[in-house]
């Protein structure tokens, strides 16, 4: 977590509005970050592999909001590729195997 990100900062479940992506097509690899805005007005970015690892040890739960004021959770999945490995990554519990709806939020700096 960035040094500006302590825990005494956040609210244990976490609104996301943005995100980066990659150029992948894998449901695990298009995702590279995850990020929205504090209630200070100030910024988070998270990898996605750090999401990951919040959202399962219970640090934060995650959600975007699909409509304004429709709050979609987002968990951990796991997709299978070619070589038969399991990988997890971020989709909200609407969304098929690709993070459709994720992959509609704007881009993060």
């Amino acid at each position: 977590m960035h040094s500006w990100c302590t825990k005494t900062e956040w609210h244990r479940v976490v609104a996301w509005n943005g995100l980066v992506k990659t150029n992948r097509t894998s449901a695990h690899q298009r995702i590279h970050s995850v990020g929205g805005a504090k209630p200070d007005g100030s910024h988070w970015k998270l990898t996605q592999d750090k999401a990951i690892s919040y959202i399962e040890d219970g640090t934060y739960a995650l959600y975007i909001e699909r409509p304004a004021g429709h709050r979609i959770d987002v968990i951990v999945a796991l997709s299978v590729d070619g070589s038969k490995s399991l990988n997890k990554y971020l989709k909200t519990i609407a969304d098929r195997e690709q993070p459709d709806k994720l992959l509609s939020l704007p881009t993060c700096p």
